[in-house]
């Protein structure tokens, strides 16, 4: 069945010498490039990543200093919300007692006019009465 000539050795040296050609020319440089791409994946995905946990940590910093930003807003607001009240409160004192000294300008004015008139009125009183007692005995 085989025949042990001199064509088996030969093609087991024939074998050999392809298979370290093969593994010096195809095998090892095959080797190294899905090492060097298994190397590049990991590095982008470890940099893929801290990239991500950069990200999430800069949207947590961003988050807070939005949270810190809105309670000063709201604490300027509430300030000036708080300012306005009061200018307004004062204003509102201001012309109630502005109201309140013309009122009591107005009823002096009154007073004196009444007082004006009173006395206009006793002084033609008395004139008349002085006419009509001077008719009456003459």
């Amino acid at each position: 069945m085989f025949d042990f000539d001199a064509t088996l050795p030969l093609m087991a040296v024939q074998f050999l010498i392809l298979t370290v050609i093969l593994n010096a020319l195809l095998y090892k440089p095959l080797g190294q490039a899905l090492d060097n791409r298994d190397e590049y994946i990991r590095t982008n995905l470890q940099q893929a990543k801290e990239r991500l946990q950069q990200a999430t940590e800069l949207a947590q910093q961003y988050e807070q200093e939005l949270a810190s930003t809105r309670r000063q807003a709201q604490a300027l607001i509430e300030e000036a919300r708080v300012e306005a009240q009061k200018i307004a409160t004062a204003e509102i004192a201001e012309a109630q007692q502005a109201v309140q000294a013309e009122l009591l300008k107005i009823q002096a004015e009154i007073d004196q006019q009444k007082q004006a008139t009173l006395q206009a009125l006793e002084g033609q009183v008395a004139s008349l009465s002085e006419q009509l007692l001077a008719k009456l005995m003459a």
